[in-house]
């Protein structure tokens, strides 16, 4: 008998365990989704993958991307399995972001921001991870691009990439302090300002020379401004106050709305604390001005 009840209590006392283990790993799992969540925001995911002018459903692709090579349309990323990414294991989902590879393992077009991406840790992949596993599959088939002739090819995209693409991760600065450098984490890795607001060279690379001055011919056409610290045609004038007011609301310091893209941006940049928000004025205030467009 003794026996008996001795082995029941370690049963119990293993159950428990296992019951205890289940519900710590499901604890992390919705920590990491939530911090994955803050991140999708900041970087507007959904602005290019959810087709809102043709009421889309959330995250299922065919947002159109007008650019001078053609329009791009934003695939599906939810986690159907046959037309969005659920078949992909977390490891091909972090080679797209870091090095711009597909599940396929074909070379992704940088219309999809992997140039910035790729500066992301692999912390905040995996919780990006995490987040897009918790949205609903949609069964939504992607629509093919329309690429101008020769640059639909993708062959072509391995000397784009011996040219133009360093693979990443983002590297702290030691010279600077904490503040700063998170302000340029979130800037070039995560909301990746620089590819709407650096012109491109005329086989779509940035310019990094002219990084943040302004990019006449922006995605869908629109003029991105300059917004380096430049006094005439950037936002030397700016307090960091006004940039991060800008981030918050879209209001501009002379009482006007940011619009077009920005303001999709700007859903994602009002869901930042106030301490990242800040840090990304503390950042682009300290860039070099440029007197770009």
């Amino acid at each position: 008998m003794k026996a008996a009840s001795a082995c029941n209590r370690g049963l119990l006392a293993a159950l428990f365990s296992l019951a205890l283990a289940a519900h710590s790993a499901f604890a992390a799992d919705d920590e990491a989704a939530r911090r994955g969540a803050y991140l999708f925001a900041a970087a507007d995911c959904a602005g290019c993958h959810t087709d809102v002018k043709n009421n889309g459903k959330p995250l299922a692709g065919g947002r159109a991307l007008a650019t001078p090579f053609g329009t791009f349309y934003g695939p599906n990323i939810t986690p159907d399995p046959k037309f969005g990414i659920g078949d992909w294991t977390e490891a091909q989902f972090h080679r797209a972001l870091r090095e711009g590879i597909n599940a396929h393992g074909s070379y992704m077009f940088p219309v999809f921001p992997f140039t910035s991406f790729t500066g992301l840790t692999d912390g905040d992949v995996s919780d990006l991870w995490a987040f897009l596993r918790t949205q609903a599959p949609i069964a939504q088939q992607d629509k093919r691009h329309e690429i101008t002739p020769p640059f639909g090819f993708r062959f072509t995209l391995v000397f784009w990439r011996l040219l133009f693409f360093d693979e990443g991760p983002w590297q702290p600065d030691p010279a600077r302090d904490a503040v700063w450098n998170r302000g340029s984490y979130l800037a070039n890795a995560v909301a990746h300002c620089g590819e709407c607001h650096t012109p491109r060279n005329f086989l779509g690379a940035m310019r990094t020379s002219q990084a943040f001055a302004g990019n006449p011919k922006g995605p869908d056409n629109q003029r991105a401004p300059n917004i380096t610290p430049d006094p005439e045609k950037g936002i030397g004038k700016w307090s960091l106050e006004d940039i991060e007011t800008v981030l918050k609301t879209g209001q501009l310091p002379y009482f006007d709305q940011v619009g077009s893209g920005m303001a999709e941006v700007v859903k994602g940049t009002s869901q930042l604390t106030d301490q990242d928000r800040h840090a990304i004025a503390v950042y682009l205030k300290s860039l070099k001005p440029v007197p770009g467009s």
